[in-house]
């Protein structure tokens, strides 16, 4: 698997090949988003949508969007923050990790977060987090099979949705 962050051209705009892989891999997690409410309509995610969404990321200081690449198709993106915003917190973040539902179960979610890990590690970071949605039984099992474990329940500051907060240490 190969890691590429995302670089979009100088006026924003992701290439139309890019913008069709990352709009496929979104559409096929509608469960995820129907939860998530990130999108007006779960079954029916558009490229500008997709778009705008990498784009409030990437504008975000200390983002990165990494897309994941086996055999030359996308098959993950991760989402990472290099600090949250409350200074008392001094992890970086997983903020998204996603597998196109059509390859979930074949490794990618794992060596995806474990490559995430690695580079937060190669950066002298001492542990991660992350939050899941409450209801997302599927991602919390996930994690928790990672070694991630939950330290804390709150909302989220983006929508106020109830989450799990995880931690995993990268010593």
């Amino acid at each position: 698997m190969i890691l590429e962050p995302l670089a979009p051209a100088e006026d924003g705009a992701l290439p139309g090949e890019l913008l069709t892989e990352l709009t496929a891999l979104y559409a096929s997690n509608h469960v995820f988003h129907a939860l998530s409410g990130d999108f007006p309509d779960p079954h029916d995610v558009r490229p500008e949508q997709v778009a705008a969404a990498l784009a409030d990321e990437l504008a975000v200081p200390g983002a990165e969007v990494l897309v994941a690449r086996s055999e030359g198709r996308a098959v993950g993106i991760g989402i990472t923050l290099d600090r949250h915003p409350d200074p008392a917190d001094p992890d970086p973040w997983i903020g998204l990790l996603m597998v196109n539902a059509g390859e979930q179960r074949r490794g990618y979610g794992k060596e995806l977060a474990r490559r995430i890990e690695e580079r937060f590690r190669e950066d002298g970071r001492t542990g991660v987090r992350l939050a899941v949605l409450a209801g997302n039984d599927a991602g919390l099992a996930f994690w928790k099979s990672l070694g991630y474990e939950i330290i804390d329940h709150r909302h989220d500051l983006e929508a106020g949705r109830p989450c799990a907060v995880l931690r995993k240490p990268l010593l």
